[in-house]
């Protein structure tokens, strides 16, 4: 099937809708297995609520905002979450200690033939197991969705990928050293400081661009997407592991080097399909971060997100836990072949008109 998007207004008629149905049944196939997936391993499939006070504190996430209005008038500001990971976390802090959920979530500024304003994330979490069984739950889960749809390679974009070849796993300083030839871990410390010009030198070295307001953070992205994830997933998944604490977003520092995080992502064919911590439980290093990364925020686009200390509060209480985020859609379109997001949505969102 050609790559081309179905148009805003024409996904629901019957010949666009014939050829996009073998993928949508292959979604609702795939689905149904993974709930069987969990279920055997006794994990609870749990629904949390899309309106939440915050939809996430980092930087480069964003949002869609509303309001509540209560009986008296006023408006409280809400926002559509990005994940269901703080009231997941909320739950394990409430006892539960195996948990999966499919929730639609929201981001903002995001549409592509892997992006969409409303998509699907799969997200599951073990208290008191290590992010590696995470990594054993990720190669699972590939072969099985590639079983029910019935193919024994995901193709995307030329690429291959064989779902029951055992995943590589490759540090990011790994990768940074063989893709891209750049000493990482020699501009960060294990309390987070990072050394920008450290960095901008090796870039610059390499023939990158470094703009004058680039900072450590933009140097590190611009690395990861132009020379590390055009190589990650090819022939078997990788497992991109132990992120530099300072990239560590909602994950604990790594007992072995603190320079870095208990942090991986999981890619196939280049497609980055998850993304998992061993979570972090030390509240006040989690509120550090996050008004670190709402300061960025402002400075970069001139906005910030409340914190949710509802979820600060929890994770001071919450048991030491791991937990993944998939999205599920882009899992669908390797494992059927389709060529867009769209294409695996049963009802996409609508796009501005001209």
């Amino acid at each position: 099937m050609s790559e081309k998007r179905p148009s805003a207004s024409a996904w629901w008629t019957p010949s666009v809708h014939a050829d996009r149905r073998p993928f949508l049944l292959g979604r609702n196939a795939i689905q149904a297995a993974f709930r069987g997936f969990f279920a055997a391993r006794d994990f609870i499939e749990v629904d949390t609520a899309t309106l939440q006070v915050s939809p996430g504190n980092e930087a480069h996430l964003h949002g869609f905002g509303t309001q509540a209005i209560g009986h008296d008038g006023r408006a409280q500001p809400l926002y559509l979450h990005t994940s269901p990971e703080f009231a997941c976390k909320k739950l394990l802090a409430a006892g539960e200690n195996r948990i999966a959920c499919f929730a639609h979530v929201y981001r903002n500024r995001e549409r592509g033939p892997l992006h969409h304003p409303e998509f699907t994330m799969l997200e599951w979490y073990r208290a008191g197991e290590t992010y590696e069984q995470l990594m054993e739950d990720s190669a699972a889960l590939l072969r099985l969705a590639a079983e029910t749809a019935g193919t024994k390679a995901f193709h995307y974009r030329g690429g291959t990928c064989d779902p029951f070849a055992t995943p590589e796993r490759l540090s990011v300083a790994e990768a940074f050293s063989r893709h891209a030839g750049i000493d990482l871990l020699a501009t960060t410390s294990p309390t987070g400081e990072t050394d920008r010009e450290a960095l901008a030198a090796q870039v610059r070295e390499k023939g990158m661009r470094v703009a004058e307001d680039d900072g450590w953070a933009d140097l590190f992205s611009r690395v990861i997407v132009e020379k590390v994830e055009p190589h990650l997933g090819f022939g078997r998944p990788t497992i991109l592991d132990e992120y530099p604490v300072a990239e560590a977003a909602l994950a604990r520092p790594s007992p072995r080097d603190r320079r870095v995080a208990e942090r991986f992502e999981l890619y196939a064919c280049g497609v980055e399909l998850a993304n998992a911590f061993g979570e972090l439980t030390d509240a006040a290093e989690q509120r550090r971060r996050f008004e670190a990364e709402m300061a960025e925020k402002a400075r970069i686009y001139g906005e910030r997100y409340p914190l949710d200390e509802d979820f600060l509060a929890a994770l001071a209480i919450m048991p030491e836990a791991c937990g993944i985020a998939l999205g599920f859609d882009r899992l669908v379109m390797l494992a059927t072949g389709a060529p867009r997001i769209e294409h695996v949505l049963w009802a996409p969102v609508a796009e501005p008109g001209p």
